[in-house]
């Protein structure tokens, strides 16, 4: 029989190409290997009743001139086998596994130190306290670098471990000894040389301490350390705990019994605020409300007596980092300890501080909050069209309108889907450009402060156990605080887990598993930074 053409449908496209009956199969499937690319040896064709085979007889096939024969197979050369063998994790060791995940490295514990390695991974999650560390050697005093000499202050010995410290880790990709900046950490800190006496002489080592004594403690003792400029250089004048951590409480004291009695209001510059647990707390908000609302009794200069007042708070001025103290311990005169508060309380990973500041404050606060909540809003509908298209158009294509004006409706996500995006970077820019010009202009020159008084969790200590002098203390920070919010994923808001010198991936879903209900883990000491307005 003469030749004739059929048609080869392989990856979606169809050819023609001779088939000539009077010739092997072996010789169609290299007429085919040269129109697609596929070897003969990775090649299928189906045909009726099953797959061509070399020796299969051509009469039993019965082709007919513009038949559609399908071809399986993928086409080019096999894949190389990798240049170097493959490693699976459970094979790694520390230093392996860290390089490959990126995991920042862990501290070793040198007996009941938990308290301070949990406290200073939290400590990290504060970046422009390492950079006022590293820039703080020429405007601190230079006394005597050496925590023994008898000569130096912890005004500048602490600090400058303390830079030391987060140096090495920043440098290696295995656990660090944090030796040195322990025995600095004891002289400035005297109580925490307490050696624990419930075991027997020849067990007896330091004693644990209290996660939040040593995080109160560190900071106290970094109050000197230079502050910095929006550029990141140090600016004497200025302190980089007062910029950053430090609040202003208004207390306002009014007598229930006499109303007519001026109230009395004092300012207090706060390190952290508290949450107060009771038997019908619940919610984190709820405790932080208890402790700015109280009642007192004390003498009464218009009654001449013992009165009760009232004691309302709020903060007139938020930082940057806002710290949170969950009081889960009280003092036990039975057992002459501070036992633990298992209660479960329900925190927050993202805080509106709106509810607890002066009304003067919140008038400041209130434009660019409600305005940054709406642009929240709108990003993650973009990322949702983003992740659904997965094909944004580049920078260069024409500008839609701004994205107040453009029609997208985050409670329309069909229609949203079919609105042309820019480069995310486009649309940030114009952001930012907008939020800024809302921010109060006593805002924006108390370079440090919150602008906007919203807040994300970025890191936690746990306590494990159930007195504040025993058990263990974990501490929890979010992935993009190590790699940026650039470098994370949207969509990844996985934290990384500090057991000590053992360091692993946690993921989000699991943060309900630490607010607190029994002696397992429960959420302590929290760290709240300011929202970026980019």
């Amino acid at each position: 029989m003469a030749p004739f053409n059929v048609h080869i449908k392989h990856a979606g496209k169809t050819y023609d190409v001779q088939l000539d009956t009077d010739l092997p199969p072996a010789a169609f499937k290299d007429a085919v290997h040269l129109i697609t690319g596929v070897p003969p040896d990775r090649m299928k064709v189906m045909i009726k009743g099953g797959m061509l085979k070399d020796d299969t007889d051509w009469k039993k096939v019965a082709p007919k001139p513009g038949q559609t024969f399908t071809v399986i197979g993928a086409a080019g050369e096999l894949p190389k086998p990798p240049e170097k063998p493959i490693v699976f994790l459970e094979d790694m060791d520390e230093s392996q596994m860290a390089e490959v995940l990126e995991l920042p490295v862990g501290l070793r514990n040198l007996g009941n130190t938990c308290y301070m390695n949990s406290t200073l991974q939290a400590m990290r999650a504060i970046p422009e306290l390492q950079t006022a560390l590293t820039k703080q050697v020429s405007l601190l005093p230079h006394l005597s670098i050496s925590p023994f000499s008898g000569r130096s202050s912890h005004l500048d010995v602490l600090p400058r471990s303390l830079r030391d410290l987060y140096s090495s880790m920043s440098r290696t990709t295995e656990s660090v000894i944090p030796g040195p900046f322990l025995a600095v950490l004891r002289q400035v800190v005297p109580q925490f040389n307490e050696i624990d006496r419930s075991k027997s002489s020849a067990l007896m080592g330091f004693a644990q301490q209290d996660a939040e004594e040593c995080w109160t403690q560190m900071i106290n003792a970094l109050k000197e350390v230079p502050g910095i400029d929006p550029s990141g250089e140090s600016v004497a004048s200025t302190r980089i705990i007062d910029q950053f951590m430090m609040g202003e409480m208004r207390r306002e004291l009014k007598c229930d019994e006499s109303p007519e009695e001026p109230s009395t209001i004092t300012i207090e510059r706060v390190l952290k605020i508290e949450c107060n647990i009771t038997v019908s707390t619940n919610y984190m908000h709820t405790g932080i409300t208890d402790s700015l609302n109280s009642k007192l009794t004390k003498n009464s200069p218009s009654l001449g007596r013992e009165a009760t007042y009232t004691q309302t708070s709020r903060l007139s001025r938020l930082p940057a980092y806002l710290s949170l103290h969950m009081v889960r311990f009280a003092w036990r005169r039975d057992i002459g300890k501070k036992a633990k508060i298992m209660r479960k309380v329900k925190f927050m990973t993202e805080f509106d501080a709106l509810d607890i500041v002066t009304p003067e404050l919140k008038e400041k606060l209130i434009p660019v909050s409600q305005r940054l909540k709406e642009i929240e809003k709108e990003r993650s509908e973009r990322r949702k069209v983003r992740k659904r298209t997965k094909n944004p158009v580049p920078a260069s294509a024409p500008a839609p309108p701004p994205a107040a004006e453009s029609g997208m409706n985050v409670d329309e996500p069909a229609a949203a889907s079919t609105v042309e995006l820019e480069d995310e970077s486009v649309y940030r820019t114009r952001e930012l450009t907008e939020l800024e010009a809302l921010v109060d202009p006593e805002l924006k020159a108390d370079f440090g402060c919150s602008v906007t008084g919203l807040y994300d969790l970025v890191a936690i200590v746990t306590h494990k156990g159930a007195h504040a002098d025993s058990g263990h203390y974990i501490g929890f920070v979010k992935k993009s605080v190590f790699h940026g919010d650039e470098s994370v994923e949207a969509d990844d808001e996985d934290w990384y887990k500090f057991d000590d010198d053992k360091v692993s991936i946690f993921p989000k879903e699991k943060l309900s598993t630490i607010d607190g209900g029994g002696e397992d883990s429960s959420a302590y000491v929290l760290l709240y930074k300011s929202k970026s307005l980019a």
